[in-house]
């Protein structure tokens, strides 16, 4: 295994220009440019001794509807690896160019909360790429220790659609939960998707602009997964153990601007909690929180 450190974070908008290039005529199959397919790179990239920007991260609570606390938010830790990400997916070694791939799913692990003035050490791979029944899919996997002891774990699962490739080897989490239904509207306004890039590093134009995402295929701009996953446990910030995994499944994507509905439901030790279209019978997420 290769592994390969960061004094900092990797610069993103750059690696967004990279990512782009393969999906570019003659440029995509250029060496150097075009992507492998067969198998997950023998790599790992890594940062070592992050600290928490405090007004970074004031500005990640405030577009994603935190409350202020003593710990971060169990998804502001992804902010600190997502430069990692784009740094592998644009890697030539990576199966799949990163333009075209869908967050399908995201899974995070919070062994115990990060403290604001801990320093810790984040690493990322690739992992278990593997057929779905429209293509493939492949996990990128986050690691964040402190003192070398792991305190937090991502997986973040990446569908790249293609020909048939067979069944799932292995069952989607939430694949018999259902998304309940709930009371509380969030007003979503067209600027969503570039605050929070803004604070995320995620530019990916389907993000951005109705023009932009039209030249990908969206009628109009769509906001973030991820902003969509820490809105979630923002709403629920006040019921969250300490110790928690937290499971979502991306449905349909949100439209913005645009009405959605959230609505969550307590069973046992966990938390079943899901966002709906405020007219449509459609599910952009579904969720679960189960205690450690």
């Amino acid at each position: 295994m290769t592994t390969k450190t960061f004094d900092g974070a990797p610069s993103t908008l750059p690696l967004m220009l990279k990512a782009a290039l393969p999906a570019v005529p003659v440029v995509g199959s250029l060496p150097g440019v075009r992507h492998a397919s067969a198998s997950v790179p023998d790599l790992t990239l890594e940062r070592r001794g992050v600290a928490t920007d405090r007004e970074h991260l004031e500005s990640y609570l405030e577009v994603c509807g935190f409350g202020r606390a003593d710990h971060l938010p169990a998804t502001y830790p992804h902010m600190a690896a997502f430069g990692l990400h784009m740094a592998l997916m644009t890697d030539t070694s990576f199966p799949f160019a990163p333009m075209g791939l869908v967050h399908l799913r995201n899974s995070i692990t919070q062994h115990r909360p990060i403290g604001l003035e801990e320093t810790f050490d984040v690493s990322v791979r690739a992992a278990d790429l593997r057929p779905h029944p429209k293509g493939r899919l492949v996990d990128l996997l986050t690691t964040v220790t402190v003192d070398g002891t792991t305190v937090w774990e991502e997986v973040t699962t990446l569908f790249s659609r293609g020909s048939g490739r067979g069944e799932e080897t292995t069952p989607a989490p939430l694949a018999d939960v259902d998304a309940p239904h709930g009371v509380v509207h969030w007003r979503l306004g067209g600027d969503l998707g570039r605050r929070y890039g803004a604070v995320s590093g995620d530019r990916n134009p389907i993000h951005l602009h109705p023009l932009t995402a039209k030249a990908f295929g969206f009628p109009r701009n769509i906001a973030h997964g991820m902003w969509t996953k820490a809105r979630s446990l923002a709403a629920l910030q006040n019921r969250l153990p300490d110790s928690f995994v937290v499971d979502v499944e991306f449905m349909k994507p949100i439209l913005l601007p645009g009405t959605v509905v959230f609505g969550y439901d307590r069973s046992g030790d966990g938390t079943t909690f899901g966002v709906r279209a405020q007219k449509k019978p459609s599910v952009h997420l579904v969720g679960r929180v189960s205690a450690l």
